[in-house]
């Protein structure tokens, strides 16, 4: 196997996994538990239509094109991440600010 340039540190690491010095500590208990939580995120049962600009929907397909995803997979990906917190909604962000100045 072709390794990519590690450092001293990483050379050591990598030594330690190969020879099987890493063990899980990820309890039975654990386990379910994300396994449960990962069947939840990924469950998709309700369906939504929405209606977009052309120009968007291309740019929507080209994106997923890029990384090798159906574009409503991306779009999912997308709305889990922004209604999970994993995004913010930088316009709304600039809107407070403003509305939090004019006040002063």
């Amino acid at each position: 196997m072709s390794n990519p340039k590690l450092n001293k540190e990483e050379k050591e690491i990598l030594k330690d996994f190969e020879a099987g010095e890493f063990k899980s500590v990820l309890t039975a208990r654990r386990r379910k538990m994300l396994r449960a939580t990962a069947e939840e995120t990924f469950k998709k049962d309700k369906r939504i239509n929405i209606r977009i600009s052309s120009r968007d929907l291309e740019s929507l397909q080209r994106r997923a094109l890029e990384e090798g995803i159906p574009y409503q997979t991306l779009v999912s990906s997308v709305l889990h991440k922004y209604v999970s917190g994993g995004f913010r909604d930088l316009m709304a962000n600039k809107t407070s600010q403003r509305t939090q100045k004019s006040r002063r």
